[in-house]
């Protein structure tokens, strides 16, 4: 079996991204985050490390990958299917009492190994109950660190397979760190994954003993390690076999079929090599080319790596994560240049992953008709509005509104104020359903109203935003006025530009909410590299060439 450090997968995947060796000290920066080290320790320190790891190959005084890792025909692969039985649930705080094993090769059950092992500390009485073992069949056991390292040696290059295998492997792996003071390298497998893929639909559960049940295996499930890892074998036979018949044909075919989402999508970690760590947006496309999701980013290369080292997404990226096949970026100046790209991008493209965002098209607004306000997609002053449920219950909130609380909206209080004592009324007289209805009413309108204020007051905001441009020394300006938006790159004559940009602000098509609302985030938390000014030609260029120097000096 094995065994690596963790911090080994951070040098995996530098290697992987820069496709050529790294140098001792240079690999040394990615294992231990140390700027500086001297060549001589970094090289012995470095060796220990990568003398460890399969992945891995010590080139003199340099790091490489390791040529591809074998991968036999299923019919050819030689698995060791293992349990453990432990005093209790918790590998921090409980002890292995028993492991049993089962070799399989050539797809026939062969040699097992069997040691009950004395945990150091009392058996308990339900785990006696559970298992038969008794507290005097463990004395003149084998201690842990004994029966782990007999273990090790029975399984030799054999793939770890256990049942529900996170359960026994984390056991496993706290023994192998406490032993050897590092982890496992190579990726066990998991019936309980491989069932509940090859079986969707078939079997309700895949506990150990419903799968005994459904294959009909000769060794029955006890809670004894070695009849566990017996039938465990029996139920990997019958699993293979399954998965031969929907192709899969070598070791890996049938990792790939176990896989949970997790490992699935970190095998997709190589479409993420190369993007910078600069501000800029990127697009997910299927083997198709169409785009499946369309995201931004302050630093495109963690960001993209975050993807695949997450265990969640919400399901839409969740879906497209498995759907992805090419990843292309596109670098900006920064991440206020990136949020707006970001908008058009998805208003022009339409992603699937991306459906949850507003868009213009789908915009409403608040239209009164006789004494009743309806949503409609026609313009009023009372909109727009990104939330058509939200707008519903607002609606109805304001019928029957009086044409002074009307003509005082958004910053009146008297419609809210004579809701919220309805409510009153309303639970007051224990009718509780209907003062629930006028609830959510009254929130939906609040949270209306409050929307309508902010983008008043954006629309009222005049302002000149600099961020840095793409080339290094330039800058770019958003002009805002009356909520519109311009916006020049400032390279050449400056004065000239920012004066045809402050010019051009009214003139320029409204702005859409998501814009507004983007910008109305860069201004209350601007990062570090965004600079506000006011729209004011002389103000504005005053501030440029400490800008552009700043810039420069950035880059």
């Amino acid at each position: 079996m094995q065994l690596a450090f963790d911090a080994t997968d951070r040098l995996v995947e530098a290697l992987e991204e820069r496709r050529a060796p790294l140098s001792a000290v240079e690999a040394a920066r990615v294992l231990f985050a140390s700027r500086a080290i001297p060549e001589a320790l970094a090289c012995t320190l470095v060796r220990e490390t990568v003398v460890e790891d399969a992945r891995l190959a010590w080139l003199d005084s340099a790091v490489g990958l390791a040529g591809p890792a074998s991968d036999p025909l299923l019919e050819e692969a030689e698995f060791v299917v293992f349990d453990l039985e432990t005093t209790g649930l918790s590998a921090a705080t409980s002890r292995i009492c028993e492991i049993g094993a089962v070799r399989v090769r050539s797809l026939e059950l062969q040699d097992c190994f069997e040691t009950l092992v004395d945990p150091g500390m009392p058996l308990p009485a339900p785990i006696a109950a559970l298992t038969g073992i008794a507290e005097r069949d463990l004395r003149g056991a084998p201690r842990v660190g004994s029966a782990v390292r007999r273990f090790l040696a029975f399984t030799g290059a054999g793939v770890l397979v256990a049942h529900n295998a996170r359960f026994d492997l984390a056991f496993l792996d706290r023994q192998l760190d406490l032993i050897y003071g590092r982890k496992r390298a190579t990726v066990a497998l998991d019936t309980v994954a491989l069932a509940r893929r090859l079986l969707e639909g078939r079997a309700a559960r895949a506990s150990l003993a419903s799968l005994s049940h459904f294959f009909g295996t000769s060794a029955q499930p006890c809670h004894r390690a070695l009849p566990d890892a017996q039938a465990t074998a029996e139920i990997l036979l019958q699993l293979i076999g399954l998965a031969q018949e929907r192709g899969a044909r070598t070791l890996s075919d049938l990792h790939a079929l176990a896989a949970p989402r997790q490992r699935r999508v970190y095998g997709k970690r190589g479409l993420a090599h190369g993007a910078p760590p600069r501000p800029g947006v990127y697009l997910w496309r299927d083997r198709h080319g169409q785009v499946l999701y369309v995201g931004r980013a302050r630093d495109l290369r963690a960001r993209l790596r975050s993807y695949f080292r997450s265990e969640r997404q919400r399901p839409a990226v969740e879906a497209a994560l498995g759907a992805v096949e090419r990843i292309e970026w596109k670098v900006l100046g920064s991440e206020l240049e990136a949020a707006l790209e970001e908008l058009r991008l998805i208003q022009e493209l339409r992603p699937p992953a991306n459906a949850r965002n507003a868009r213009p098209d789908r915009y409403v607004y608040l239209k009164r008709r006789g004494d009743e306000f309806v949503v409609s997609s026609t313009p009023t002053p009372l909109g727009p509005l990104r939330s058509r449920r939200k707008a519903q219950l607002a609606a109805r909130a304001l019928s029957g509104a009086t044409e002074e609380e009307i003509a005082a909206l958004p910053d009146g209080e008297a419609p809210l104020r004579r809701l919220r004592a309805r409510l009153r009324d309303l639970a007051g007289s224990l009718r509780y359903e209907d003062a629930a209805r006028l609830r959510d009413r009254i929130a939906a309108l609040e949270d209306t109203l409050r929307q309508l204020r902010k983008l008043e007051t954006l629309r009222a905001r005049e302002l000149c935003l600099v961020v840095p441009g793409i080339e290094a020394g330039s800058l770019r300006a958003f002009f805002l006025s009356g909520g519109r938006l311009s916006t020049r790159l400032l390279d050449g004559n400056q004065l000239a530009e920012v004066a045809e940009g402050i010019a051009a602000a009214p003139q320029a098509p409204p702005a859409s909410v998501d814009e507004l609302l983007t910008l109305a985030t860069f201004v209350r938390r601007p990062p570090p590299e965004l600079t506000i000014l006011p729209l004011d030609v002389e103000a504005v260029c005053r501030r440029l060439p400490h800008l552009a120097a700043v810039a420069a000096a950035a880059a």
